[in-house]
């Protein structure tokens, strides 16, 4: 879905970004320019952001619980 009109930024443009290491509004601004026009977009790509950010904070928190394999030689 489009969360910004203005700059054609989807929902999906936003999560890859986050996957790649973004993590602020003020980051989503700079790197695609979501809400620096009209500013109808704000709310809905603070909510797609930290819906993101929270699923991947999970994701890594998840993996640094899994057991690593240990090989000595």
């Amino acid at each position: 879905m489009y969360v910004c009109l203005c700059k054609s930024v989807t929902d999906h443009t936003i999560r890859r970004a986050v996957d790649n290491g973004l993590s602020s509004m003020r980051e989503l601004r700079q790197e695609y320019g979501v809400a620096s026009q009209c500013g109808c977009c704000k709310q809905c790509a603070k909510e797609v952001l930290s819906e993101a950010v929270q699923k991947r904070n999970a994701r890594f928190a998840e993996q640094s619980m899994l057991p690593t394999t240990v090989c000595y030689t």
